[in-house]
């Protein structure tokens, strides 16, 4: 009998099972191969500043990040990937990580950085599922992380300030989410008839942008006109995450 399985990951809103990109990722995943995992939101512990999340407990095992747990999946036979060829494969690597190179730092600065979002959206949402004192810690932490995670990557010299950058920011994900509206066309997911770690991928990156209620996001405005990757966001939640298919 195989060991039961216990994602932890942010909880969910805005019509989404998570708000959080990774956990997202994850639980796609998980639903695409069938893997059966108990969902443990992490709201209200004193886990909400130190835990690393997702992360899938089985037996044992703690595993953490989407990548690694996606391959624990896939050596429990919970393989969404299984039928796609050499070259598929390629591309999903390819597909990956030009959604960490170019979307990554959208939506980070979307959500921490921008300060209409990030005061009137962000904060409150992390604070309100945070005990105190981490409800003013949380988001702190987090907005402090993305800053420093964009600035790593995208300030590059003589680029040192995040208003220097935003421009290029936000011109590097509209030329991504072009480019994964003309690679999707008119199918449902982005390989076939069944959805794959790529698709699980794009959900996870992709769906917080398309249904949070945002004040200000020139990229959601962008997104909404590609009828294409919003169509994909809402089958998937409605094929795997409706109120007839509860997640966990």
């Amino acid at each position: 009998m195989a060991a039961a399985m216990e994602l932890r990951c942010w909880g969910g809103d805005w019509g989404l099972p998570s708000v959080h990109t990774e956990s997202l990722i994850v639980l796609a995943y998980a639903k695409f191969s069938g893997a059966k995992v108990t969902v443990s939101p992490i709201d209200w512990t004193w886990k909400t500043l130190t835990a690393t999340v997702p992360e899938l407990l089985c037996g044992d095992s703690a595993v953490q990040e989407p990548t690694q747990i996606i391959n624990f999946l896939r050596k429990q036979r919970f393989n969404a990937d299984y039928e796609l060829s050499a070259r598929q494969g390629a591309d999903t690597m390819a597909y990956t990580a030009l959604l960490e190179e170019k979307l990554r730092p959208a939506l980070l600065h979307t959500f921490w950085v921008d300060a209409e979002n990030y005061a009137n959206l962000t904060r409150p949402w992390f604070a309100s599922r945070s005990p105190f004192p981490l409800n003013f810690l949380v988001p702190m932490h987090h907005a402090n992380t993305a800053l420093s995670r964009i600035l790593l990557t995208k300030g590059e010299a003589p680029l040192h300030r995040i208003t220097e950058v935003e421009g290029k920011i936000y011109s590097d994900a509209k030329e991504c989410l072009n480019l994964l509206s003309y690679r999707l066309g008119t199918a449902t997911n982005f390989f076939g008839n069944t959805p794959t770690s790529l698709d699980a991928f794009v959900f996870g990156f992709v769906a917080p942008i398309y249904k949070a209620s945002l004040p200000s996001s020139p990229l959601q405005s962008h997104l909404r006109q590609l009828d294409n990757l919003t169509s994909f966001c809402d089958n998937i939640l409605a094929l795997y995450f409706s109120s007839d298919h509860p997640y966990g």
